[in-house]
This record gives structure tokens, sequence and C-alpha cells, in this order.
């Protein structure tokens, strides 16, 4: 790792720091950030500290949290996204537009509004994880099968028909997600409507550390593979010139990324366009290297993620705006000046 690269993610480290203190100093209740680390480290050390209880619980019980989750789940997209791209070769690729992010919401739905009544028990939480690994799953192979176009996955996929498979399939699982909705009537809606929408509104320190783990290890895992994905940015030859097994490769990387995917919706619901936004930019600054990309990314992505939904929470307060509609108003423009780009 070169001195620059260090230096960049030290720094970006300490504005992740400075963000998740202003994350959980602000809001309809400000608390000051040094009161903020007080209750922090009392909490931390089982220490008594001299505050009011409400504030304690605003800190530690409903913000810190959810902050901590947004940038998890921030870093996790900015993950699926960067690898995506890679493997399709394309810039507009992210898991919201190849409809990976809407099979796992479709899983997770279907498990919220339907288990109880199917399989006759309570959920614990991994059974939402688990329903939107499927989804995720079901979709990524949907959107191969159509791409591939009867060709098999012997051949280069074409990134424009990766493109439209994907859209299709998104369509098609929001489509099935909004019928179950429908068919459930108020019986759960409410709750299936959070993750069709995308929010932070249901973090618990109870469900950190999944997706935290899941997070850290698929780093690791896409971290040893940077060089073979550098390579394949050349094309599929140039990659097995130098020994990759484009075809395993490609099949074990678009299984874990739908694994980070399942794993994020099932936290967070389904929230589009920081899988697009965040990898592009990094490339813009830092270039096309993976093993700057990838940590980059992560914590660009988590930076992003917890001043939207800061901003989410604020900004029409005491009412809160889902954060899928945050990111869709920043993604949409940042989605037409890519395309205005590669008319090609």
């Amino acid at each position: 790792m070169s001195k620059a690269l260090k230096l960049i993610i030290v720094l970006l480290a300490v504005v992740l720091v400075l963000s998740i203190t202003a994350g959980v100093s602000l809001g309809t209740v400000s608390i000051p950030f040094k009161k903020v680390w007080q209750i922090i480290f009392a909490q931390i050390l089982n220490k008594k500290l001299d505050v009011p209880l409400n504030e304690i619980s605003i800190v530690w019980q409903i913000r810190l949290p959810r902050v901590l989750t947004g940038a998890i789940v921030g870093a996790g997209l900015a993950l699926a996204g960067t690898v995506i791209q890679s493997l399709v070769r394309n810039s507009l690729a992210d898991p919201y537009l190849l409809g990976i992010s809407s099979g796992a919401c479709t899983g997770a739905v279907f498990m919220i509004l339907f288990a109880s009544t199917l399989f006759n028990m309570a959920l614990t939480g991994l059974e939402v994880y688990f329903a939107a690994f499927l989804g995720a799953v079901l979709a990524f192979m949907l959107v191969f099968v159509i791409a591939a176009g009867g060709t098999g996955l012997n051949k280069g996929l074409n990134p424009v028909r990766m493109i439209l498979s994907g859209l299709a399939v998104s369509y098609i699982f929001s489509a099935l997600t909004n019928f179950m909705v429908y068919l459930s009537q108020h019986n759960g809606a409410e709750s299936a409507m959070f993750w069709m929408l995308g929010g932070l509104g249901g973090a618990r320190w109870g469900r950190l550390g999944v997706p935290f783990i899941t997070v850290i290890l698929m780093l690791i895992i896409f971290m040893l593979n940077a060089r073979n994905l550098n390579a394949l940015l050349l094309g599929d030859e140039s990659a097995a010139a130098v020994g990759v097994d484009i075809i395993k490769f490609r099949r074990i990387l678009f299984i874990l990324s739908s694994v980070l995917t399942g794993v994020i919706v099932a936290v967070s619901g389904s929230i589009g366009f920081v899988g697009l936004i965040v990898p592009h930019a990094v490339r813009l600054i830092a270039g096309a290297d993976h093993r700057r990309v990838l940590p980059i990314g992560a914590l660009t992505g988590a930076i992003f993620l917890i001043w939207a939904d800061l901003f989410s929470r604020t900004v029409l307060a005491p009412r809160e705006l889902p954060l899928g509609i945050i990111t869709g108003f920043v993604g949409a423009p940042f989605f037409i000046w890519l395309l205005t780009r590669n008319k090609h």
C-alpha cells in the first residue's frame, strides 16, 4: 500500500469519525459533540454519567446504532457496486439497476408478510436475512440467463444487455413486491413499505453483527482479488492471458455480491444508486485500480450514507423522509450525466 493511499484512507477515516459524531449529535434534539462521546465512552466502560437519561437513550439506543448501520450499509453498497461494475465492465451497473436489490427486497417482504401465516413462525431476524439473500441470488441468476440469451456463460456478456436485463428483472420483482403488499392489505403492509422505500429506522444493536461481519469479510475477499478485477477491466481475453478463470471468477464474485446485497437489504431495505454513484466518483478521483477503489469506496460510501440519512431525518423534522428517496434524488441526475458521457 502506497503512502498516498495510506494518507487518503487515514483522512477518510477521520472524516468518517466526524460524520458519525455529527450523525449522532444532530437531530430534532441536538446534543453537543463532547457530550456524545462522553455518553458513548461511559456506556462502553459501564460508568455512570451525570446527564439526563433521555440524552443517553437518544445517543446510545437510537442514534448511534442507526448511524453505524448507515455506515455499514453505505460501505457494503459501494463495494457491491464497484465489483459489479467491474464484472460487467460498465460504469452504469449497480445492485439496484441489475435487479439484485429488488430481488432481495422481494424476499425480505415475502418473509415479513407471510412467514407467520405460511410457516407458523415468529421472525427472529435471521429468516429475513436468508430470504433477502435468496431473492438476491434468484434475481442475479435471472439477469444472467436473460443477458446470455441462450449463449451460456462461456462468452463475454454484453454490458448493454446486462443493464437492460437487470432493469427488466427489477421491474418483475418490484411488481411482485407490490402485489404482495396489496394482498396483505393492512397486515404488515407498513413494515413492508420500509423495505420498499429503504431506511435505517429499524436499526438496532442486535442487527449490526451480521452486516458488519459480512461487509468486512467481503472487503477482504474483494481486496485479495483486486488484481484479477483490474485484469478483467482490460477485457476477457487479456484477463485470461494473465491466468484468470473468467467463468469461475465471474460466478463466484457475482454470488458474493448477491450475498452482500441481500444482507444489506435485510437491514436497510432497497436503497438505490449508492452502488452507482460512489464507485464512479472514486474512480474519477483515484483511478481504476481496485487496490485503491475498494477501500476508498467503502469509506466514501459509509460517509455518504450517514449524511444522506441525517438529511432524510432532519429536512422535514419531525417527519422522516425514506432514505431511498434521498439517494434517488441524488442518483438519478448522476445516472443521466453518466448516460450523456457514455453515448457510445
